[in-house]
């Protein structure tokens, strides 16, 4: 039932144009959850009863989307979803926020979405900690390895990596295997910080370990390859592999609201079809989960 509703109102969302929807601008209910200074994406959900969390970037947090993924899995599972989504997070934003990880430690289950290497601090430079895409400050390491930059010119971490990439391809081979290593040693601790289930979530519009695109820089999430998702297997309950179809690559566009300014952002996203096929695939790890864990509690009374 849920599945053929949300094919209805799929066919419906997507016939929507920006000219159709002119300035209108889509209404994400901006909320708080404990002590997190993080904004999040509401309306707001009850923590008093059984629920779901869901961590990760852009693409959960649903930016340009009506409903992502986390409300169309709640929708189908009946049980409530807590979108703990971030625009452009990377794995600072909640290691280092103990209301998230105590809110993560509560739920029945949790879900991560893999999220970049790039947009975290580490030996090399220092990112702003909640927006962490933007770019803070090189270390003294970094301007050692890059004497001939001048860092004051980058506010972003994308551009800088780019801009260190084309000066050098060797240099930056060392920036890379630090955030590669940066990125495996933080996503081991965060996960030994929540104490609940966890289903890993790649949501990508190609497999893990994509060299051109990551040569590139178009590869998202940046940096991260298969052998670094299977290093975590042991710490998760399911790694759950969405890569978008061509056909929702295709119309990634049709159902996301976005007003003139914000189409270059908007254009980024992967869409509302992704949306949905992440959300018909966790939907059918978190059934699983969620019925072996309720079995596993009555087990025990």
């Amino acid at each position: 039932m849920f599945w053929g509703n949300l094919a209805r109102w799929t066919e419906v969302v997507g016939t929507m144009t920006y000219e159709k929807l002119g300035q209108e601008a889509l209404e994400y209910y901006p909320c708080r959850y404990g002590r997190s200074k993080i904004l999040f994406r509401g309306p707001k959900r009850t923590l008093d009863g059984p629920y779901v969390a869901f961590l990760g970037g852009s693409e959960t947090y649903g930016k340009f989307i009506p409903r992502p993924f986390p409300a169309l899995v709640e929708d189908e599972l009946g049980t409530a979803c807590v979108n703990l989504g971030w625009m452009n997070a990377g794995v600072d934003a909640f290691l280092h926020d103990p209301a998230i990880l105590q809110i993560a430690s509560g739920a029945k289950a949790v879900v991560i979405q893999v999220m970049g290497a790039q947009n975290m601090s580490n030996r090399f430079y220092g990112v702003h900690p909640r927006r962490n895409d933007r770019f803070l400050q090189a270390s003294e390491l970094l301007r050692t390895v890059f004497r001939d930059v001048d860092f004051t010119e980058f506010h972003f971490t994308r551009h800088m990596l780019q801009h260190l990439r084309a000066r050098s391809e060797e240099r930056f081979e060392m920036v890379r295997g630090e955030l590669k290593a940066a990125w495996s040693a933080r996503m081991d601790r965060l996960l030994s910080r929540i104490g609940a289930p966890v289903v890993l979530l790649w949501l990508s519009n190609h497999a893990p370990g994509d060299a051109v695109l990551e040569a590139e820089m178009r590869s998202d999430p940046l940096f991260v390859d298969r052998s670094m998702i299977e290093a975590l297997r042991p710490r998760v309950q399911q790694v759950v592999e969405v890569i978008v179809s061509a056909e929702a690559q295709a119309r990634r566009g049709e159902g996301m609201v976005f007003n003139e300014l914000e189409a270059p952002a908007a254009a980024e996203m992967l869409g509302l079809g992704a949306q949905v096929e992440a959300a018909k695939a966790l939907v059918s790890a978190l059934q699983t989960q969620l019925q072996g864990r309720s079995g596993r509690e009555q087990g025990a009374v």
